[in-house]
């Protein structure tokens, strides 16, 4: 129903139909011309809806929808787009003619196909054996199981089936609507080939009937004469044979005309219902006039009709005895001094009546089963027998013998078919005046008629037939009668040409039913290889899938045997009943706004129950089946799950889903997660440009790799504006994270705020993100690339302020740095290491994300290494074995090394390092001025410093950190030479080689580097020499000295902080320059928001030199224990 108001809607003018070019007179305002504004006040002057006139474009009027919603149009799948497609391509044809309006009523339309579908081959060839086998107490069990399982799921199906309008498609519509396209299609498929098997059995009963009981000569492999596997193989090899030609014909009847096939339905209908009342009615007579049926036992065993012409052993013709046929069955010769058989001899022959009577008694003893192994004689109990015990029973092709072994599991899997077809009317409700009252009412009716008629029968065939006839499944013993038939009044004919007839008539409907459902299941799209099913011939007829039908109907018919292909229909059905049972109890629970059902009559456990019973009756009738037709649907779901289309039918799965997720969010509310449990649920923050595509999109591929902690993941970004008018931004921006998420398998939630500043939109996310106990831990967010230009002062800010909130909301922070850098998803590192600097405990983080890592097939092959660092007064060697302790108690494999740091005196370097940090952050906090007044600025600033920096004799004290600045000046000219526009400036400002102030040709400057050195400070060897501290020369002395009231200005924390990150960064890039990857602790952020800039140099002296850094803050909790 939800599919069509959505069709109503957008037909009245519905967001889809702005803007697509075509007009529609149903919405009167789609144009915004002169002429259309002037027909919008024509049509509202003098009206009451003036009020509304703005939002008719997308709302209707509700006269409007209530007409189309009354004309609504119950086409099949699919023949609705088929028309207005015929339409479209011949546009010259003359108009097609009006759809008639379904007129069936309940009887027509309901009752009478379910009755149709319900009788059946079983009934007519299967239920006296069943009833003589099985006892009528046992009988009356498994009829009443499988009638109780039918009600059962008419009652769900009559729910679901009132629960809005059921267009054509029948069971398939409501399982696929109700549960999802998954079960649907699963469950859909397995209907599908439970109809197809159908067909196969109508056919064999066909067959069965035609040659065994109409025209026996008719066989083209002979019986006559053969005993045990052969003549049982010559009978299946007949059933193939024109099985095989029935369904062929069959298959083209129904290709030339369905259409016949419908208009005969009624005579196979009439058929059927002929044949029951023949059966009533011979067991009224009985009780009047018992049939003359006789039954020839030798001893206590039955004989077959064939083997005798009188039931004696010898006559008496004029005064002389004359052998019999019989005599001559058992005996070399005619004499009567022959050798005959042995049990022959040993035991009289009696005639009995294979009818005695509804009023005989003869109930009693068929009140129990007598289940029979293969190859065994119908024996009759309570006569005497004869037989020594150790002799093998020979003649046996004289006998009437058991051809199956019987059980009670296999009843129930051979009678249950001729419980199905309940589903016949909800197929129909296309062509239903008022489905939602006729299913319900048409349905339960025909199963209460059907249920009756069946249970009636076990106990008329027990109290009415005699046991051995009842077990003679073919009817051997009663001159090759239809057991049934020998019941019926006023002749054995009516049965058998009446259940030839439904026979045929059911496998036509068989054929022509289930290729329109594949065609329904093709059409909806949700099982991509099924496709070409969908397509016919013009009017729609299902050719391609009518071909498939008769190739797998093909499978029954090469089976052959009715007994066996049963069970395998059987499974299909039962699994369809027991989801259509699953979709009603689960809407039931769910308590949808949707579910409000016309049928009041229902509860959930009666779904549960009916449910349950399908699924135990499913086991009992065959496990192996039922494994199997559970392992095809379970294959369908999956297929469907992984590659078939998405669709949105707001079904009940989606509805235990979002129960589920509320359940599980309740629960997390309940504490926090112990430390076992905590993985790393990340928000991810994300820039966007001006075309709202994501800046940093390896940020995601760096999430992907740590997903192997299965935790949740938020990819989060901000849109500067308003909601009213950036909404449609917003929704661009997030489409964007969609599509990137999808491009780098990121499983996750994209989540778009929108703010009058970024810094706020970013607080939010960081604020908000998440749900109840569902929340981020973990913030991740890139390192702010070029923030030492002027242009990004804003930027790093940002940055610092995200470092803040983490912090006082105790969330773990990650910064990867170089982030450009990073592998993607498809690259691999073949060798190589992770390294962690441990120099803060932080929780374990710094522990479990590298482990993490190297889950995912990118990092695999590194190995991990961890350094931690040792001050003067600890223990290197015990603190090394404490880590390798830790670790082993982690089960954390990874190589330990303790870095000595020794020297703490801050070298005249460092003073000059934080002297120009300092400097660059005066030159950064005049952002607000103009770009003349800020170059002013710079100048005067340098102008200041320059007099005291041309004093210092940096390159005597270090000259390799010459070399090595010099470089990075050259390598990332954009970052530094962008802050000011004179080159000679910057070269004051930012170089540590600072000895030549004026310019580079100066003569004091013996030891700067070459221009076409500066890029030396990757070289290794540049790296170790420029870790070479050496001790100041007397001249080095001398400048210190005269340096001295400068550096005593300096703020001596920032020195110290300065001193850290150098001696840290030295001891890193000699450890781990080669490392894929360095995680380290990262420094907290100053509590004076003054010293961000100084925060800022600070990282980035500490990371200088490296390629790829991630920057860990922990969360304040511990995430990683060496408990189990």
């Amino acid at each position: 129903m939800q599919n069509n108001m959505t069709d109503c809607e957008e037909g009245e003018g519905g967001p889809n139909s702005q803007g697509d070019g075509n007009s529609k007179e149903s919405s009167p305002f789609i144009n915004s011309s002169a002429d259309a504004d002037a027909e919008k006040t024509q049509q509202y002057d003098g009206k009451s809806m003036a009020l509304f006139e703005e939002e008719m474009d997308t709302s209707p009027m509700v006269a409007s929808l209530l007409s189309t919603l009354a004309n609504y149009s119950n086409l099949p799948t699919g023949s609705k787009e088929h028309e207005e497609a015929e339409n479209n391509e011949e546009g010259a044809r003359p108009s097609k003619k009006p759809v008639k309006a379904p007129q069936l009523g309940t009887l027509m339309g309901v009752y009478l196909p379910c009755i149709q579908n319900i009788f059946g081959v079983i009934l007519f060839l299967r239920m006296t054996w069943m009833v003589g086998i099985g006892g009528v107490f046992g009988s009356f069990i498994i009829v009443f199981m499988c009638c109780s399982t039918t009600m059962l799921t008419a009652i769900s199906m009559s729910a679901i089936a009132t629960n809005g309008v059921v267009p054509a498609g029948g069971s398939y519509y409501m399982i696929s609507r109700s549960l999802g396209p998954e079960f649907g299609g699963a469950v859909g498929i397995c209907f599908y080939l439970g109809t197809t098997f159908a067909g196969a059995m109508y056919i064999l009963g066909c067959i069965e009937i035609l040659l065994i009981y109409i025209v026996p000569q008719a066989a083209i492999f002979k019986i006559e004469g053969l005993e045990g596997v052969e003549a049982e193989l010559a009978l299946l090899n007949n059933m193939r044979v024109y099985g095989t030609i029935v369904l062929s014909f069959m298959a083209l009847v129904v290709f030339v005309g369905v259409k016949y096939v419908n208009k005969l339905a009624l005579v196979f209908l009439a058929c059927v219902i002929l044949s029951i009342l023949a059966v009533y009615a011979g067991v009224i007579k009985t009780a009047i006039e018992p049939p003359d049926f006789p039954v020839c036992l030798l001893g206590n065993r039955t004989l077959t009709s064939k083997a005798y012409d009188v039931c004696a052993k010898v006559i008496e013709i004029d005064n002389e005895t004359v052998t019999t046929k019989l005599w001559r069955s058992f005996c070399d010769s005619e004499s009567l001094n022959a050798t005959c058989d042995e049990y022959f001899i040993n035991n009289n022959v009696t005639e009995i009546q294979g009818i005695p009577g509804v009023t005989s008694g003869i109930l009693a003893e068929n009140l129990f089963g007598k289940y029979l192994e293969k190859g065994v004689v119908l024996e009759k109990g309570g006569l005497a027998s004869n037989v020594d015990p150790d002799s093998p029973t020979t003649s046996t092709n004289r006998y009437v013998l058991a051809d199956i072994t019987s059980f009670f599991t296999l009843l129930v899997g051979i009678y249950f078919p001729s419980v199905t077809g309940i589903m016949a009317g909800s197929n129909r409700s296309g062509d239903l005046r008022d489905a939602q009252k006729s299913i319900p009412i048409g349905t339960i009716a025909a199963i209460t008629t059907t249920s009756t008629v069946y249970m009636s029968c076990v106990v008329l065939f027990g109290a009415c037939i005699e046991g051995v006839v009842l077990r003679d499944k073919f009817g051997e013993g009663v001159n090759g009668n239809l057991v049934i038939g020998t019941l019926a009044w006023p002749s054995p004919w009516v049965i058998v040409f009446g259940s030839f007839f439904s026979t045929c008539g059911a496998g036509l409907q068989s054929l022509t039913g289930a290729p329109r459902l594949l065609q329904a299941i093709s059409r909806d799209g949700i099982i991509p290889f099924l496709r070409i099913f969908g397509h016919g011939k013009a009017n729609g007829e299902p050719t391609w899938a009518l071909l498939l039908t008769a190739s797998i109907c093909e499978i029954g018919i090469i089976i052959a045997s009715l007994d066996a292909v049963a069970p395998i229909l059987s499974m299909f059905f039962l699994m369809c009943y027991m989801f259509v049972n699953l979709a009603c109890a689960l809407q039931t629970l769910l308590r949808t706004p949707n579910w409000r059902p016309r049928f009041k009559f229902y509860h959930w456990a009666l779904s549960f129950l009916g449910m349950s019973l399908c699924l135990s009756l499913m086991f009992i009738c065959s496990w192996y089946y039922a494994i199997v037709a559970m392992g095809i649907a379970t294959c369908i779901y999956k297929y469907i799950e992984f590659c078939g289309a998405e669709k949105e039918w707001g079904d009940g799965i989606r509805g235990i889903s979002l129960s589920a997720a509320r359940f599980a969010l309740m629960r997390l509310e309940e504490g926090p997660p112990h430390t076992k449990n905590w993985r790393p649920q990340i928000l991810v923050l994300v820039s966007m440009d001006a075309e709202q595509n994501v800046e940093q999109p390896r940020l995601l591929s760096l999430t992907n790799q740590l997903k192997a902690g299965k935790g949740l993941t938020i990819v989060g970004t901000s849109v500067q504006g308003t909601f009213l008018d950036n909404y449609t931004e917003s929704q661009r921006a997030d489409q964007s994270l969609q599509k990137l998420m999808e491009t780098e398998k990121v499983k996750g939630f994209s989540q778009v705020v929108i703010s009058s500043n970024l810094r706020d939109g970013t607080s939010h996310l960081i604020q908000v993100g998440g749900l109840g106990g569902l929340k981020h831990n973990t913030v991740m967010v890139s390192w702010p690339r070029n923030w030492k230009q002027p242009e990004y002062y804003q930027q790093f800010r940002n940055f610092i302020e995200v470092v803040r909130e983490t912090t006082i909301a105790s969330l773990a922070l990650l910064v990867p740095k170089n982030i450009s850098s990073y592998p993607s998803n498809g690259e691999r590192f073949t060798e190589g290491h992770i390294d962690v600097w441990w120099i803060v405990h932080d929780g374990g983080m710094l522990m479990l994300l590298p482990f993490l890592l190297r889950q995912h097939k990118v990092w695999r092959k590194c190995k991990m290494r961890i350094f931690t660092v040792a001050q003067l007064d600890d223990n290197s060697i015990q603190m090394k074995k404490d880590l390798l302790t830790f670790l082993y108690h982690l089960r954390i494999d990874a190589a330990v090394e303790v870095v000595e740091m020794l020297d703490n005196d801050i070298s005249a370097y460092t003073y000059e390092k934080t002297l120009i940090m300092e400097q660059r952050s005066q030159i950064l906090k005049q952002m607000h001025l103009t770009k003349n007044e800020m170059e002013r600025e710079i100048q005067s600033i340098t102008d200041s410093s320059r007099g005291s920096i041309r004093r210092k004799n940096q390159p005597a004290l270090r000259p390799q950190h010459s070399t090595e600045e010099g470089a990075s000046v050259a390598e990332k000219p954009e970052d530094e030479s962008e802050a000011v526009s004179n080159p000679k400036q910057v070269q004051l400002i930012h170089s540590k080689n600072a000895s030549t102030p004026t310019s580079p040709t100066s003569p004091t400057s013996p030891a700067a580097p070459p221009a076409g050195g500066a890029t030396t400070w990757t070289d290794s060897k540049g790296v170790d020499k420029g870790k070479t501290h050496l001790a100041p020369t007397p001249e080095a002395g001398k400048d210190l000295f005269s340096m001295k009231p400068e550096w005593e200005n300096l703020n001596q924390s920032d020195v110290r902080r300065m001193h850290t990150a150098m001696r840290l960064n030295e001891v890193i890039t000699k450890k781990s320059k080669e490392a894929k990857l360095v995680l380290l602790n990262m420094p907290g952020p100053p509590k004076n928001r003054v010293g961000d800039e100084n925060y800022m140099e600070f990282l980035e002296v500490l990371t200088e030199g490296l390629n790829r850094v991630l920057l860990v803050r922990g969360g304040g909790r511990e995430v990683i224990t060496i408990y189990s």
